[in-house]
């Protein structure tokens, strides 16, 4: 069997080949799940794709209904809001708010549009993090910030830096690719550490972008 694909064949049932509960076919079964999980959970990078702006927004417009005027500013933010930068397909979205507190407020807006708060000690007092679907790979992310504080301009800077300098965005995707050969996603772990490997080069280009460089 090729890895990633799986082929049914029908075949002639041949009388006592099987007994009535069909134990092979449950073997089976459970094989191919076995398969096809570890495939599901990879980290993949894709190739841009011109939808992610148009899912962006869509997506934008449900926020700005589902918290009913707390959104004060509703970006694009990651490697999905680039052009032409190839990205895990996942619409990061930054949503700037007066204030965080209380965080459950925000929570149980957007747990209409069906994103779950994502735990993450410390940082959830300057940049709470949701996630939708909660089971991994995920589609759409929400980092919530406080309007003109010092998480909104970082994440902002960080792509428009890699929007205005193709060179440094390319260099971006070689490393991600990298990384992501280096850790499966199949465990929290794995996909923490693609997550923290990032973090000396963006600091760098965060640098360069504050900076004026």
């Amino acid at each position: 069997m090729v890895r990633g694909q799986f082929v049914f064949r029908y075949q002639r049932r041949r009388p006592g080949l099987y007994s009535s509960s069909e134990p092979r076919l449950d073997h089976l079964a459970r094989l191919m799940y076995r398969e096809l999980i570890p495939l599901l959970l990879m980290i993949k990078i894709v190739p841009y794709d011109r939808a992610w702006p148009s899912l962006f927004e869509t997506e934008a417009t449900c926020i700005r209904e589902a918290m009913r005027g707390l959104a004060l500013r509703i970006e694009h933010v990651g490697s999905t809001a680039v052009p032409g930068l190839a990205a895990k397909p996942v619409i990061d979205i930054q949503v700037s708010v007066a204030t965080l507190e209380p965080l459950s407020k925000h929570a149980e807006s957007l747990s209409q549009l069906g994103y779950t708060h994502v735990p993450l000690g410390p940082f959830d007092f300057v940049y709470p993090f949701f996630q939708k679907p909660i089971e991994w790979p995920s589609t759409h992310h929400i980092h919530l910030c406080v309007l003109g504080e010092e998480q909104e301009r970082r994440h902002l800077a960080f792509r428009d830096y890699l929007r205005i300098h193709p060179g440094v965005a390319a260099e971006y995707v070689e490393l991600k690719r990298g990384l992501a050969a280096a850790n499966d996603g199949t465990t929290l772990e794995s996909r923490e550490n693609y997550s923290l490997s990032k973090s000396p080069f963006v600091a760098s280009v965060l640098e360069r972008a504050l900076s004026g460089g």
